[in-house]
């Protein structure tokens, strides 16, 4: 073999080890990404993922959100029975954030309005609930909760009021998850219940009555 040819063997040598070095770095996984595919909603719970804005002069408030949340502006909470439908805007969860878990794709956040009150607290919002106040960061709220059940579901809802106004507004959680136990084992995995709160504080933070 002559020098030209030992010379360009070497080379082919050198591209298939050079080759097979970026084939293999590329098929190590992606640690991040695998945290967000195990847990969808972790990566949301800071104001930086809060990416987008509902802002109406017409509902009298703005407040920020995550991308991928459904906004619905002709929303109304009716559990409390025929004529006691309270208006407002509902935010709807990602479906991704549901997906493999026991948690319901209905999930919302929504700001709602009780026109001419007399007393503004969370009460008005719940059916059958106790209010307390509470005081987070610079912000004083009325705050009540509920659960409700059927057929293996459960529905929790907490509502945070803004005291002090005749005209009341309120944000409320509403989550609906199936009881993990009637799933057959190994078919999905419990939601996040903790990073799912997170979440939800972290937009009610953002909210601003423009009213």
């Amino acid at each position: 073999m002559n020098k030209y040819a030992q010379g360009g063997f070497i080379i082919a040598l050198f591209g298939v080890a050079l080759g097979g070095f970026f084939l293999l770095r590329n098929s190590v996984p992606d640690s991040s990404l695998e945290e967000q595919v195990e847990n969808p909603i972790s990566h949301i719970n800071d104001n930086s993922a809060l990416s987008q804005e509902y802002a109406s002069s017409t509902q009298g408030f703005s407040l920020h959100y995550p991308m991928g949340y459904v906004v619905d502006d002709t929303y109304h909470y009716q559990n409390l029975g025929p004529g006691k439908d309270i208006s407002g805007v509902k935010f709807t969860i990602p479906e991704r954030m549901a997906t493999g878990t026991n948690l319901s794709d209905d999930t919302y956040l929504s700001v709602e309005q009780i026109p001419q009150t007399q007393q503004c607290t969370a009460e008005i919002f719940l059916d059958q609930a106790r209010a307390q106040t509470i005081t987070d960061g610079d912000m004083t709220y009325s705050v009540a909760s509920s659960t409700g059940a059927a057929a293996g579901n459960r529905y929790e809802e907490t509502v945070y009021a803004l005291p002090g106004r005749n005209h009341c507004i309120a944000v409320r959680y509403f989550i609906h998850y199936g009881v993990i136990e009637n799933y057959p084992a190994g078919l999905v995995r419990e939601f996040d219940k903790e990073a799912l709160l997170k979440e939800f504080d972290t937009i009610r933070r953002t909210l601003k009555v423009l009213q």
